[in-house]
Parts: C-alpha cells; structure tokens; sequence
C-alpha cells in the first residue's frame, strides 16, 4: 500500500479504484494514508470519491456483462453468494447501491446489482453518493472538515 501512498493522488485514485474491484485491501487506510500525507481534504475528496466509484461501476459492468461461470471461476465468488444477495436487491432494490462503499460485502453489491440488472443510471448516481459520504465522513473524523 505504501507504493499507492508514494504516488499521491495518483495512487489514491489508483488504489481507491482497484479496492472498489475484486482486490482485497482496504481504501479506507489508504485514504487516511494519503490524506495525513497531503493535508488535501478536498482533493483528497475528489479523487478517492471517483477513484472508488469508478472501481464499482467497473464491478457493476463485470456483473452486468457476466455469466455464473466467469463469476466463480475468475472472481471466485459462488453461485449461492449471488443467489443469497438476490434477496437483498428484491427487498432494498437500487437502494443497495449507497452500500457500496461497505467494505467486502459492497464489491458483492455492486456485482449483484449488475448482474441481476438492476437500473444503471440509478445505481451508479447512488453508488457515487454513498463513496461521497464514506470519504467526506472520514475527512470530518480527521478533523480536515
């Protein structure tokens, strides 16, 4: 993660993309990493914010785009996990996508979201307001809002 760090901005974008994806790390340390490093709450903001939506639309459109068999081959996500987040997109709808941000469980969101082809427009304006009020959240923890 210190690489991500070394690059800045950059890399907040970089790592706060890729955390939105199939990679197991953390954006949230990252983005204090980065914002203690910088004292840049506002860019900061900006770019974590659409570093991390970026990362879940792209998951959204691997759902959108994907087949049972990609799914649990390359994201080695099981079918039963799919079919168990079935429940939540019939119970909370295009909500599920202010969740998102939800460490873990959010990139299983967002791929269900898509791959039960729930409404883009509405998921991904959702998704951007929930990784919105995760990284302002934190800058107002921090003290830098």
């Amino acid at each position: 993660m210190s690489w991500f760090a070394d690059l800045g901005l950059l890399g907040l974008f970089i790592g706060t993309f890729l955390a939105a994806t199939i990679f197991p790390f953390s954006s949230d340390a990252l983005y204090l990493a980065i914002l203690a490093a910088t004292k840049d709450p506002v860019g900061c903001l900006i770019v974590g914010t659409l570093g991390n939506w970026c990362g879940s639309v792209f998951t959204y459109w691997i759902g959108w785009l994907g087949k049972w068999e990609w799914i649990e081959k390359y994201l080695k996500i099981k079918e039963e996990t799919l079919r168990k987040q079935k429940r939540h997109i019939d119970r909370y709808g295009v909500w599920l996508a202010l969740a998102c941000w939800i460490p873990v469980i959010g990139d299983i969101f967002a791929l269900a979201l898509g791959f039960y082809k729930a409404r883009p427009f509405l998921c991904i304006v959702l998704m951007l307001i929930g990784k919105f009020a995760r990284f302002l959240a934190w800058n107002m923890i921090y003290g830098l809002f």
